[in-house]
């Protein structure tokens, strides 16, 4: 059998996971933002409130927003808040 040639590279740590730069759900949050109201009912039409909850977290942690808009579902509504 022949020999593996290999490379360990110390790092400090591992890096987070890339998401694209857009996404669908973008438009959404950057209308929001650009608004002046505090809170909004979102729906987007055959998407799951708790689905379009959880897209939209992840693109508001992508944007590092996390301090600045909360996303909730309500009785079945997805609901966008302001926190600043």
């Amino acid at each position: 059998m022949g020999e593996v040639k290999f490379q360990l590279k110390p790092v400090e740590k591992k890096p987070t996971k890339k998401y694209r730069k857009r996404s669908k759900y973008d438009p959404i949050i950057d209308e929001f933002l650009g608004i002046d109201a505090k809170i909004v009912e979102v729906s987007v039409e055959g998407v799951e409130p708790n689905y379009l909850r959880t897209q939209l977290n992840k693109r508001i942690e992508a944007r590092d927003l996390k301090d600045k808009v909360k996303v909730s579902v309500i009785n079945n509504v997805v609901y966008m808040e302001k926190l600043t």
